[in-house]
């Protein structure tokens, strides 16, 4: 079932920021490296088409099934081989799931006979080593759902190369599963040991590239009201001061939906004109064309 939205119009959206949800690409039933692939090659089909249509486009995804399933394998071998800090492996993570979309996006891509560099950045974000998310791990990670801390993205240090690149007329993928926390303590920065929520890194990155829309790829056609019941009520195209309402009113779960509307509403909320999409990895198109998922626009109307 998809989460139609009314009013369909991509008029004057140019640059994109899409987010592909972690576990729209690595289920608990299915976490493998041929299911995660085959959902890759999905999305990037429709990637190519968007970027066949014209638009400049920055690609960042979610990781939390696979950053506790690497957290996990280390700790299952640490007597064999030395552990590695969660940090290290929200890097590795970024490195494997960009090279899969790069690859299956330069193979939809060649089928269309487009040529265009697409260039995988292992990125890093600069946190607050104050948090409070330090003390009260709240992000659920990996099959076994353990907890680790999510800190608030402060700024996206690296973003001048993806301005760069994006700007040549690249596709780039940057900012995965959040980035690699880094805190700067005397003037020098290190990697700290946490997850920053992906869908709130990509709502600050997709402010600093000026974008004019953020879409959000998850598992489920959109945002709903009363998703428990036998009849939920999915949301189409919804005003921002409407949908903070509804998140004010704890509408939706932080650990799933929230962030994701929060997202939404920041980026909405930061410029004029912003769109922002919450649909269904296989609804990528559609959404931003404003024809499937939640489409959450600026004002009251």
């Amino acid at each position: 079932m998809t989460a139609p939205s009314s009013a369909p119009s991509n008029a004057g959206i140019r640059r994109l920021v899409i987010a592909l949800g972690g576990n729209a690409l690595a289920t608990a039933q299915d976490a493998g490296p041929r299911a995660q692939q085959a959902a890759v090659e999905v999305a990037m089909e429709q990637v190519a088409e968007l970027v066949a249509s014209g638009y400049e486009i920055a690609i960042t995804h979610g990781n939390g099934p696979q950053v506790g399933n690497l957290m996990l394998k280390n700790e299952l071998a640490r007597d064999v081989v030395p552990a590695v800090p969660l940090d290290w492996c929200v890097a590795q993570t970024q490195a494997t799931i960009g090279y899969l979309i790069a690859t299956a996006l330069e193979r939809s891509l060649a089928r269309r006979g487009i040529e265009r560099a697409i260039a995988v950045l292992v990125t890093r974000v600069l946190v607050d080593a104050r948090d409070p998310a330090f003390s009260n791990p709240s992000k659920p990670i990996g099959n076994d759902r353990r907890l680790v801390a999510s800190p608030e993205p402060q700024r996206v240090l690296d973003e001048a190369s993806i301005v760069r690149l994006l700007d040549d007329g690249g596709v780039v993928v940057g900012a995965g599963g959040g980035g690699v926390p880094m805190v700067l303590e005397q003037g020098a920065l290190r990697g700290v040991e946490a997850v920053i929520d992906k869908d709130l890194c990509a709502a600050l990155l997709a402010d600093h590239l000026a974008a004019d829309a953020l879409v959000i790829a998850t598992d489920v056609p959109g945002v709903a009201l009363e998703l428990d019941s036998d009849r939920p009520r999915w949301l189409g195209r919804i005003s921002a001061d409407r949908l903070g309402e509804l998140h004010r009113a704890g509408t939706f779960p932080a650990g799933s939906m929230g962030p994701k509307v929060e997202a939404c509403l920041r980026f909405v909320r930061a410029g004029v004109g912003r769109r922002a999409s919450i649909a269904a990895l296989q609804d990528l198109g559609g959404a931003v064309a404003g024809e499937r998922g939640t489409i959450v626009v600026g004002g009251s109307g």
